[in-house]
């Protein structure tokens, strides 16, 4: 351009140099070295500047070989006259620098201990203890470090924005109050919530989160065209028409947004801003949601082998149907039942006692007690025969109801079940302490449903079930809430809503086991369910019949009667919130804004 206007040229005053970085591994470290000089040199000799050659990569010292988040090293000290070496532990400091960019290593909260042993865990923690969630990824580190160095980055020659990328786990409850810390002290001001990346080879789901510290003093120079050439996307027409947007905007996977929360939801420009991520945990709703047992060892055997133990005898008389039940996971909701069963000797049973039930405790010695007796928990190894985690709270819950409804933790579609108490749910399923259709039809209603996607976490690319923020916060309709009983119902509208999921429930259940496709069998133990055999005709299509597969042409528009039966209850419940303007072409943000006042009202 300085020579189109006749004027010399002048050569970049900005190099590799500018650029500082720190990473742990010796070898990344000098492969980011040369990969920054390559870069160099393709952009001058792309802008007519001949490259430096003597030599053509210089040393690039800037970028550091060391730890990111802890600096650890050894002193000598004397003690009782004796010098010993103590380990010292303390953050580690970063450069200061203009801006902060990264792609932190993905690492989950449960994975730390694995993959960096107890000792770095635990002084990692301790040393975040006030500022990041004990069980939070290990990305959190990263943006409470670079909070830190933005927060009054302002007019003091520190940094003053910072653009990371994390799992897309970094919106959710574990990790999120890093988040909710950076939207209080500062601000986000471009992000993309759900991206495709690829990692090591595997897919995974991004979020890529932009922020800055004293946001009101700062002016920005963000272009439209360049927030979208970062992750590649394609611009559009009503793109270029904003490529030159009012400086203090905020953009949300590409759009202009008023304000981004810290679950990496926004509000739209002149529409009304709400926060979700402000709902707090009911009271009402206590003690009824749980996450299934957790075996902690292969607990698990086929049906057809439970049912051959439950007709061997044991020393002390009792039949071994005390201890095998049948056990449903989150596929046996969402596809077909598989016929598992599970032994389960309960929360006290004692070794001795377990030992009288002959086949399935010789079983769990071979199976189970061999890595039960390497787990590092104490109590794991001590009460090997039991199930790691067998959720004291759920079992108590469950023993006052005849049946329980569950879901899948981790889903595609929002759907619901019922389930016998004397099946035993695995921890992929979560589950509720009632029988009541009407609180069956609540939890299967578009506002719980809606409510649930926005509060919830997501595995990969489907979303997850998670009690305390999906339920444990909803507010159910007054004189419908969870802590009451059928008979104690207020609301006029229970009835009709009862009347609706039972309907939608029967359909269903007609159209997964057709009567004239199958027979109906009574299971060998009295008061498990029965059991669904497809006749031999019919065998290959019943497979077809799933609820997945049913949701799944749902959504093509291809089954109207379940849209109808959906419709109805949708329409019961919304009575009973009073909601007399309700029709299904109500956004799903007006029936959050609605349910998240409702909340704060109670809370």
């Amino acid at each position: 351009e300085a020579e189109e206007l006749g004027l010399e040229r002048g050569f970049p005053e900005v190099g590799p140099q500018a650029m500082h970085g720190i990473e742990i591994s010796p070898y990344a470290a000098e492969l980011a070295k040369v990969t920054v000089w390559i870069g160099d040199i393709q952009w001058m000799l792309k802008h007519g500047f001949a490259p430096s050659r003597e030599p053509i990569l210089k040393t690039l010292d800037q970028i550091q070989c060391r730890d990111a988040l802890m600096d650890i090293h050894e002193e000598k000290i004397v003690e009782d006259g004796r010098e010993i070496i103590r380990e010292i532990t303390k953050p580690t400091s970063w450069p200061v620098t203009d801006a902060i960019i990264g792609n932190p290593p993905f690492l989950g909260g449960s994975k730390m201990r694995e993959q960096l042993g107890n000792s770095y865990t635990e002084n990692l923690r301790h040393m975040y203890l006030h500022s990041v969630p004990g069980g939070a990824d290990l990305v959190c580190y990263w943006f409470d470090n670079a909070l830190a160095m933005v927060r009054h980055g302002a007019g003091t020659g520190r940094p003053t924005r910072a653009g990371l990328v994390a799992t897309n786990s970094i919106r959710q409850s574990t990790n999120r109050p890093v988040l909710e810390r950076i939207v209080a002290e500062g601000e986000i001001y471009n992000a993309w919530s759900d991206q495709e990346w690829v990692n090591e080879g595997a897919a995974v789901r991004v979020s890529i989160v932009c922020f800055e510290g004293n946001a009101s003093t700062l002016h920005r120079h963000i272009e439209r065209s360049e927030i979208s050439a970062v992750i590649g996307s394609e611009e559009t027409s009503t793109a270029d028409s904003s490529a030159k947007a009012p400086r203090n905007d905020k953009f949300l996977d590409g759009r202009v947004v008023a304000h981004i929360n810290a679950d990496l939801t926004g509000d739209d420009v002149g529409a009304i801003a709400f926060d979700i991520t402000q709902a707090k945990p009911l009271e009402e709703n206590a003690g009824m949601s749980f996450q299934g047992s957790q075996k902690i060892g292969a607990f698990d055997i086929e049906g057809d082998l439970a049912r051959k133990w439950l007709k061997s005898p044991n020393p002390h008389g009792k039949p071994n149907g005390d201890v095998l039940k049948p056990s449903w996971n989150g596929m046996d909701v969402t596809r077909r039942p598989r016929d598992g069963w599970i032994i389960d000797f309960g929360t006290v049973m004692n070794e001795s006692e377990a030992a009288l039930y002959e086949i399935p405790f010789r079983y769990l010695v071979e199976s189970v007690k061999p890595e039960r007796e390497k787990n590092n928990r104490e109590t794991y190894r001590k009460n090997w025969w039991r199930h790691g985690e067998p959720r004291l709270a759920m079992r108590a819950a469950l023993s006052t109801t005849p049946n329980f409804i569950a879901i899948s933790a981790h889903t595609k579609h929002h759907v619901l079940v019922r389930l016998p108490v004397s099946v035993l749910p695995d921890k992929a399923l979560i589950v509720f302490a009632s029988s009541s259709d009407a609180f069956f039809g609540l939890l299967q209603s578009r506002f719980h449903e809606t409510w649930a996607l926005r509060m919830g976490s997501s595995l990969e690319d489907r979303p997850r079930y998670t009690p305390t923020t999906c339920f444990e916060t909803f507010p159910f309709p007054e004189g419908l809430t969870a802590n009451l009983q059928p008979a104690h119902y207020t609301n006029p509208h229970a009835a009709a809503i009862a009347t609706a999921a039972a309907r939608l429930n029967q359909l269903r259940e007609n159209w997964l086991n057709p009567p004239e496709w199958v027979d109906v069998v009574p299971e060998v133990v009295a008061g498990y369910p029965d059991r669904i055999i497809p006749k031999p005709e019919f065998a290959k299509a019943i497979k077809e019949r799933t609820l997945t597969n049913l949701y799944n042409a749902r959504a093509k528009g291809e089954v109207q009667w379940l849209d109808d039966a959906h419709r109805a209850l949708d329409d019961a419940v919304a009575a009973a919130y009073g909601w007399v303007d309700y029709s299904c072409d109500m956004a799903d943000d007006e029936i959050l804004r609605r349910l998240l006042a409702l909340n704060l009202a109670r809370a």
